[in-house]
């Protein structure tokens, strides 16, 4: 090795080694491996980019939009290439960022000093500001500043702020669907993203000859529901008012066709403003309408009075004796109020919300057959509306009604239901006695205009027509048209008032109704929870009643009834 010749060509032989495998290794590149070397190079610069659809809208009925997203964009910033900004001009004293933050900082609202800091960097890819209007957009990507981009996003805002908060729902900061309608109808409303793809240089700059790929953004579909927006807005400012009134911790109001099953107002207080959600109590951001759970009271004993006609156990006719108390088997049966014997037909029964001349009448059926009805009238079973967290109510089958609990279900207590439930059963006897099931959705618009339903509701005979026309008669009877503060002037109403005591030891209080009596269009009910006192339903909710009614029939266009009637339909 010490021999210069030797070092020589042991050099030699190493130069030849690395020449050689440099050779065999640029043939592999070139020519055996070249396509596959060619797209490892094309799929590191290859650069695939998000379309946000954008969300379907919410409207009412009328097509009065309540939910809708709008285009906004976010922008942003390659700083590595804003060097490159030469103000219009290769002659301008001023270029680059400096040139760059003069141009930009008055379309943003910044300062230039804060523009600047914004554009300098080594950032390939920074958000320069996020939501940014369509107007603000174009004008930032009008100036041609190399690295500076924008990419569509979209805003969800709610046009009626708390007006039907309940039922819409809401979105979280990332537009995903967290309650209401925009959760139920999630795959509806969020549509398609789209995608953008292209080859991108060293410092992020788009390859004009490179590969670009688009693929748009399919926006969701609008969804139509069934409420008006005024007359929900009536129903979520009455009820408020009758919670504050009694001194109560909540309350609903629905407001249903009975002939088509659509719910044209479903309110509830407290409520919340879907625009920001996170400012209102987590327990305010549900649907106590179908959530919450009570004893009706007095208003069961419309079931327990269609079963025994029914069955023909009893005629409208039949007369009972009626003590303030009696015993069944045992157990101690009470009316509401103290009162001397009394003797009465079903239909003062009613008037009277006499338990025990209900208990009396009950006993004409077995429990297995009262359970029956109470199944078909819907309760203890989920109404199926088109909206999350539902509670199906509790009726517990026959053979658990041991002691008290026999009595106690013939009127509304010992079984709990929720305020749409109760609504839909009592609207069965303003439908020839076909309970039809409850919907928020009229229908998904399509491309034309026009709304796609989702299908017929389905139905249920539940008693005859001559049953449920009996039934009208009796609660008809039961509203006293001049004095009852149920009343609607111009219209004949019929109802049925409620008082339970729930478990935590407050009252609940309800009216539910139908109006016209002598040929139902809408059926009403009001719900007062959280009473700290017992307060009767003609109270507490039969006044509220009256008023949502009165709204509601104007604003359908329902005319009036009976000879009052066409006076006010003259006087309007």
């Amino acid at each position: 090795m010490g021999e210069p010749s030797t070092r020589h060509r042991l050099l030699i032989s190493v130069i030849l080694v690395a020449v050689m495998a440099l050779s065999g290794r640029l043939i592999w590149v070139q020519g055996l491996d070249a396509s596959a070397r060619a797209q490892e190079a094309i799929d590191q610069r290859t650069v695939t980019r998000t379309i946000p659809a954008l969300r379907g809208e919410i409207t009412d009925r009328n097509g009065t939009v309540l939910a809708s997203s709008v285009e906004r964009y976010d922008l942003w910033v390659n700083q590595l290439q804003v060097d490159d900004y030469l103000a219009g001009s290769t002659t301008a004293e001023v270029t680059g960022v400096e040139a760059a933050a003069q141009e930009l900082a008055p379309v943003l609202g910044w300062s230039e000093s804060k523009t600047v800091e914004a554009l300098t960097g080594e950032a390939g890819f920074q958000y320069l500001r996020k939501n940014v209007e369509p107007e603000v957009r174009d004008a930032v990507i009008s100036l041609r500043i190399p690295g500076i981009g924008a990419d569509r996003v979209a805003d969800r805002i709610y046009p009626a702020g708390s007006v039907g908060g309940n039922i819409i729902g809401f979105v979280g900061s990332d537009g995903t669907a967290l309650a209401g309608t925009e959760l139920s109808f999630d795959d509806e409303l969020s549509g398609t993203d789209g995608e953008t793809t292209y080859e991108r240089g060293a410092q992020g700059q788009i390859i004009p000859t490179g590969r670009q790929e688009t693929t748009p953004a399919v926006d969701g579909q609008d969804v139509v529901l069934t409420i008006d927006r005024d007359l929900q807005w009536k129903a979520q400012q009455i009820v408020a008012g009758a919670v504050e009134q009694w001194g109560a911790t909540g309350g609903s109001a629905v407001v249903y066709n009975s002939r088509t099953g659509e719910v044209m107002a479903l309110a509830e207080y407290p409520s919340f403003d879907p625009n920001s959600p996170g400012s209102s109590d987590p327990e305010d951001l549900g649907n106590r309408s179908i959530s919450n759970v009570f004893e009706p009271g007095s208003t069961g004993k419309l079931f327990t009075l269609a079963a025994a006609i029914e069955e023909g156990t009893v005629t409208p006719e039949s007369e009972y004796e009626i003590p303030y108390e009696m015993w069944f088997d045992g157990h101690r049966v009470k009316d509401s109020h103290q009162h001397p014997d009394q003797r009465l037909t079903l239909a003062g029964v009613l008037k009277n919300s006499s338990n025990v001349g209900t208990v009396q009448i009950s006993e004409t059926l077995t429990p297995e057959v009262r359970y029956d009805y109470l199944k078909a009238f819907g309760l203890g079973e989920t109404t199926g509306v088109e909206l999350p967290a539902e509670s199906a109510g509790i009726v517990h089958p026959a053979d658990q009604w041991t002691g008290r609990t026999r009595y106690t279900t013939a009127f509304g207590q010992g079984y709990s239901v929720n305020a749409l439930q109760m609504v839909s059963a009592v609207g069965t006897f303003a439908n020839d006695g076909v309970r039809v099931q409850p919907s928020l959705i009229a229908g998904t618009r399509e491309a034309d205009g026009t709304v796609r339903p989702l299908g017929e509701p389905e139905s249920t005979r539940v008693v005859s027509s001559d049953t449920a026309d009996t039934m009208l008669a009796l609660m008809d009877n039961s509203v006293d048209d001049e004095t009852s503060s149920a009343a609607v002037t111009g219209y004949a109403v019929g109802g049925k008032t409620g008082t339970a005591q729930v478990g935590d030891g407050t009252y609940t209080a309800s009216f539910v109704g139908v109006a016209p009596a002598d040929d139902p269009d809408l059926v009403v009910g009001v719900f007062v929870f959280g009473l700290d006192t017992f307060i009767s339903g003609s109270r507490a909710a039969a006044p509220a009643f009256s008023e949502l009614t009165t709204f509601a029939l104007q604003n359908q266009g329902i005319a009036p009834t009976g000879a009052a009637g066409r006076e006010l339909e003259n006087e309007w």
